[in-house]
């Protein structure tokens, strides 16, 4: 699977990354594991309600 970024996503992703290099490697290592298999049990893959129902979300750690 191919996934796209959004620029708020980029936004948020660089000024996060920077002040945090173990966050970054979380996040990189859950965008991994959602390009190879967005099931996979790890990521605890879920769907969204209300005004996001349609949207999956997942989790890269419990401080991200």
């Amino acid at each position: 699977m191919k996934l796209v970024a959004s620029k708020l996503f980029e936004k948020k992703y660089k000024r996060n990354a920077l002040r945090n290099q173990l966050l970054k490697l979380n996040i990189d290592k859950t965008l991994r594991l959602l390009e190879i298999d967005i099931f996979d049990p790890s990521l605890e893959t879920h769907k969204l309600t209300g005004n996001l129902a349609g949207l999956w979300a997942t989790s890269c750690g419990k401080d991200c």
